[in-house]
C-alpha cells in the first residue's frame, strides 16, 4: 500500500493553466491559496505558500532524434542515447536547463508518482516493449525532482509485460540501472478498489496503481494496432488501467478510448506523455508478429497533449503504410476515429495546424 496522498495538486491564480485545469479540473479540487500558521491580529500574515499547477501546453510537442541510438542488437537503445534525448526533450519543452528542474514542472517532492510503461509486445524476445533504458531516465528525472524514490511505482497490466520491458526479470527482480525503494507492480485486470463506474455503458473500475497515485506519466510507444489502427498516449493509459479492456474494444475501441481518458480519475492525475519511439510498428501491431514490418525510427517525443501526440505517432504510422505500398488505416478499415473524439471532448488538440511540433537532431 502506497502510503496517504498529499493535498491535490491546484493550480496557481494567474499562473499557466494546469492539465487539470484544462482537462476540466481534479474532482474535489479548488482555486485557492493554502495559508499556513495561525496568527494573532496584531501580527504580520502568514507566509503564502503558491500552489502547484503541472505544466500543460495543449498542442506543444518535442521530438528529439539522434543516430546510432540502438544497441547492437537494433532492439533496444544505448542507455546514454537514452539520458540524453530524454534530457533534451524536458528541457526544450519546459524550457528548464536540467532533468531534474524539467520534471519539477510537472511533479512535487510530495506527489506519489505512476509510470505506466507498455510491454504487450515484448513478451516474447523483449522486442517492441518500452525500454528499460529510457523509463530508467524517467525516473532519475522524478527523483531529481524531489520525489523519494519509495514514492514511485512503475506500473503494467500482466507480470509478462512488465518483464518484457526488462525493468524486472522474469523472476520479478528490478533491473540495477533502477534506484533502491523504486516499486513496480501489476494488476493482472483485478486490483482495483474503487468503486464500479460506467463508461460506455459498460461497468467498469480503474486499478490501484493509478488511482493511488497523484501524479501519472505515460511513457507509451507508437505502433499499428490490429484493432483500433494505431495505439499510442491515449490508449496505453486507457487500457492498461482498468480492470476489463476487453470489454471496450467494439467498434474499434472508438468512443471507447475518448471516453475512458475523459473520465476525472484519468484527467485529474496523468501529467506527462513520452513517446518510446526506439522503434514504430507499421502494421501487425500491437503485438511484434511481423517483425519486418517494425522499424528504427530512434525518437523521443514529449507532450502535455496526448491527443496531439497521438495525432503526430499515428500519421508517422500512415507514412510508413504509405511508403512500404500498405493501404492507409482509413482504407484497411481500422481508421483510429478515436483520437479525434478525444479532441471533441476536450482532451487535446487535434488540427495539425495548431500542433507545434518542435523537432531537434542530436
Amino acid at each position: 500500500m502506497l502510503p496517504s496522498p498529499p493535498t491535490p495538486h491546484v493550480p496557481a491564480l494567474g499562473s499557466a493553466v494546469s492539465r487539470r485545469a484544462f482537462l476540466g479540473g481534479a474532482a474535489g479540487s479548488a482555486l485557492g491559496l493554502a495559508t499556513f500558521g495561525a496568527r494573532a491580529a496584531d501580527e504580520a500574515p502568514a507566509l503564502i505558500e503558491e500552489p502547484f499547477a503541472p505544466l500543460a501546453m495543449p498542442g506543444r510537442i518535442v521530438k528529439v532524434t539522434k543516430g546510432d541510438s540502438l544497441q547492437p542488437n537494433g532492439l533496444w537503445p544505448k542507455p546514454e542515447a537514452a539520458r540524453l534525448m530524454l534530457e533534451r526533450a524536458m528541457t526544450e519543452l519546459t524550457g528548464t536547463n536540467d532533468l531534474g528542474a524539467a520534471f519539477a514542472r510537472f511533479v512535487r517532492k510530495e506527489d506519489r508518482v505512476a509510470i505506466k510503461v507498455n510491454g504487450i509486445a515484448g513478451r516474447v524476445g523483449a522486442t517492441m516493449a518500452t525500454n528499460k533504458e529510457l523509463v530508467a531516465e524517467v525516473v532519475r528525472g522524478v527523483i531529481d525532482a524531489g520525489v523519494p524514490a519509495t514514492s514511485i511505482v512503475v506500473y503494467e497490466q500482466f507480470h509478462s509485460f512488465l518483464a518484457g520491458t526488462r525493468v524486472i526479470d522474469r523472476n520479478g527482480v528490478l533491473d540495477p540501472a533502477f534506484p533502491a525503494g523504486v516499486r513496480t507492480t501489476f494488476h493482472d485486470n483485478s486490483d482495483a478498489t474503487m468503486d464500479v463506474i460506467r463508461v460506455c455503458r459498460v461497468p467498469t473500475r480503474y486499478v490501484r496503481a493509478l488511482t493511488e497515485a497523484t501524479a501519472v506519466i505515460n511513457v507509451a510507444m507508437i505502433k499499428d494496432h490490429s484493432i483500433c489502427g494505431y495505439t499510442g498516449c491515449l490508449k496505453n493509459i486507457t487500457h492498461g488501467s482498468i480492470i476489463n479492456p476487453g470489454a471496450f474494444h467494439d467498434h474499434l475501441a472508438s468512443p471507447q478510448i475518448a471516453e475512458l481518458y475523459a473520465q476525472s480519475v484519468v484527467k485529474s492525475r496523468v501529467v506527462l506523455h513520452i513517446a518510446d519511439a526506439f522503434k514504430i510498428i507499421y502494421d501487425g501491431g500491437p503485438l511484434d508478429r511481423k517483425p519486418e514490418r517494425r522499424i528504427p525510427h530512434e525518437a523521443v517525443y514529449v507532450s502535455t497533449d496526448p491527443v496531439a501526440l497521438d495525432v503526430i505517432g499515428c500519421g508517422e504510422v500512415e507514412k510508413l503504410r504509405r511508403d512500404k505500398g500498405l493501404p492507409s488505416l482509413k482504407s484497411a478499415r481500422r481508421e483510429p476515429s478515436y483520437i479525434r473524439t478525444a479532441a471533441d471532448l476536450g482532451l487535446g488538440l487535434f488540427d495539425l495546424d495548431r500542433i507545434h511540433l518542435r523537432e531537434v537532431r542530436l
